[in-house]
């Protein structure tokens, strides 16, 4: 009778193990009313290529962010021209599983074409132009997405270790008020999208507290 009671309770138990097994708590319920849980999605994912990568990112997160489809060389490749193909795939992915879609990223010194900073002569441009560049591309991607892309990281890695500004095309052509141009120019793209600056290694004090600084 014992060993039969014993093996009754190893069943249910193990029972119970089993149906929580098969049902756990996924990081985006976990966390709900606390913050969101982010993913950067490939490529491959955006298009459904990926479909093992998908089931995890839409079973365990409610934020996106694409690797590469808004980077100015794949959105933005020569004058004039845009290629939306991909990132209207990304915004769609996001907005059919409800998630926060975030754009990243609109300004870099980083995988942005020759172009944007040369003439047709190659000699770098100058301030005014390297500016309406900015603005047109800022007003073309953001405004394309307004009200559908809820958070933008407007400026990318402009800081050095020491908390420095990098000295990036856009800082020595325009100045440093690059960055505040740029957050301009998103805010009167879309009014209503969180912008955000976005960089690394900003728990190191030095790069911190340049990223705090105030403007000058």
């Amino acid at each position: 009778m014992l060993n039969r009671r014993i093996l009754a309770v190893t069943a249910m138990v193990a029972a119970s193990f089993g149906a929580t097994a098969q049902a756990p708590t996924s990081l985006k319920e976990a966390y709900r009313g606390d913050f969101r849980i982010g993913a950067a999605i490939n490529t491959a994912q955006i298009t459904g290529q990926d479909s093992r990568g998908d089931a995890i990112i839409e079973a365990q997160f409610n934020s996106i962010s694409p690797e590469n489809a808004l980077k100015w060389e794949n959105v933005h490749p020569e004058p004039g021209a845009y290629a939306f193909d991909i990132p209207d795939q990304y915004v769609a992915f996001g907005e059919k599983r409800h998630m926060f879609i975030v754009g990243h990223n609109l300004v870099w010194h980083n995988q942005v074409p020759a172009w944007v900073f040369r003439d047709d002569k190659g000699n770098f441009v100058d301030r005014e132009t390297l500016l309406k560049r900015m603005h047109d591309h800022i007003q073309t991607v953001v405004g394309r997405y307004k009200g559908r892309i809820q958070s933008w990281d407007v400026v990318n890695e402009a800081l050095n270790e020491d908390g420095t500004l990098r000295q990036s095309p856009w800082l020595k052509i325009i100045g440093e008020d690059y960055i505040a141009k740029a957050f301009q120019y998103a805010h009167e793209a879309d009014p209503q999208a969180q912008l955000t600056y976005n960089d690394y290694s900003l728990e190191n004090e030095a790069k911190r507290n340049g990223a705090l600084r105030p403007a000058s």
